[in-house]
């Protein structure tokens, strides 16, 4: 019984070691973010004297308060003195409990630069953000935007999956419980960290095969890995842990599920988002399936194509198309 414990142990052993990540030491790279807490000034703008305010708020805020004012509120110059009153009303109360979820953002802050350093580490030319910005917009409005100089997260989409208003019926219509499962502080850092991957390499793959596709966002996941290394993966891929342990258990048959079906190849949008698009499954595959199954086989086929090309680099992987990833990696699961 001791031997067998024994050999048990010693292949356990072997395998975790076999899947320990090789992550660089990234510690001595300094990053310079400053946190700019823009929603606490919004809400404190005299609405008795909104150009006064406006100008007070873009003075510290250059830049970032047209953007929000006319790209995340909606309003324009003709507008913004009714718009912004009856924002900040039908908004107050997630100010105020904002303010509580988020009063220590320095987890959040830490996170960001840890994703930070590996940004700069893989890619030294790449221009940094300085600045990370919240923001409470409205809650059919961005969740994360990049700008030149900044990283910018509206809070009102990250105030944690219990949040009334997301469980409200507007919110449900908007937002499914499959989507605000995730409205938690913890995706803060992936998102934004999923903003700069689509900066430096912008998804041109529209109209590709299916397979195409999912290797493209197989790259995406496999490179978040790289620069989020300490991230859980049901964090990155944002699946449950529970969907992304189906699909581990199930790898061989959800490739089979493909080739069987003829489905690689296929360049019909309506069965490409079938496989590639969020939901609370695929349908084909079953109620314990994720939506987005697709994200999963093209991780598969790239970690499969990177164990082949131990020199690859992320730049190199990004910019190999997905149809050479595919022919070259062989990928069957067994």
């Amino acid at each position: 019984m001791k031997q067998r414990c024994l050999v048990f142990y010693l292949v356990f052993l072997a395998v975790a070691c076999q899947s320990k990540k090789t992550v660089p030491d990234v510690s001595h790279i300094k990053i310079n973010l400053r946190i700019e807490r823009f929603e606490k000034d919004f809400f404190t703008i005299d609405t008795l004297n909104i150009d006064a305010s406006l100008q007070k708020l873009t003075k510290k805020y250059p830049g970032f308060t047209q953007d929000f004012i006319f790209n995340i509120l909606g309003s324009s110059r003709e507008t913004a003195e009714k718009d912004i009153p009856k924002f900040m009303s039908s908004y107050q109360n997630m100010q105020k409990k904002s303010q509580e979820i988020f009063k220590n953002f320095t987890k959040t802050e830490e996170q960001v630069k840890y994703g930070l350093q590996f940004v700069h580490y893989y890619f030294p030319t790449y221009k940094l953000p300085a600045q990370l910005i919240t923001f409470i917009g409205p809650i059919n409005s961005y969740g994360n935007i990049i700008t030149p100089n900044a990283l910018a997260v509206g809070l009102q989409l990250y105030m944690g999956n219990d949040y009334p208003m997301y469980l409200s019926e507007m919110g449900q219509q908007l937002y499914p419980l499959f989507i605000s499962r995730r409205f938690e502080p913890a995706y803060i850092p992936v998102n934004c960290i999923k903003n700069i991957i689509d900066d430096m390499y912008p998804n041109k793959n529209e109209g590709k095969s299916l397979v195409e596709q999912m290797v493209e966002s197989g790259k995406r996941i496999y490179l978040l890995d790289m620069l989020m290394p300490n991230t859980p993966d049901s964090i990155k891929t944002g699946y449950s842990q529970k969907q992304l342990t189906e699909c581990n258990g199930s790898e061989k048959n959800i490739w089979s599920y493909f080739i069987q079906n003829d489905l690689l190849f296929s360049k019909d949008p309506n069965l490409v988002r079938d496989y590639l698009t969020d939901g609370p499954n695929t349908p084909a595959l079953g109620d314990a399936s994720p939506g987005n199954i697709g994200q999963f086989v093209g991780t598969q086929i790239v970690t499969k194509w990177m164990e082949k090309n131990k020199n690859g680099t992320p730049d190199i992987l990004m910019k190999t198309p997905p149809k050479q990833i595919f022919d070259e990696a062989r990928y069957k699961p067994k």
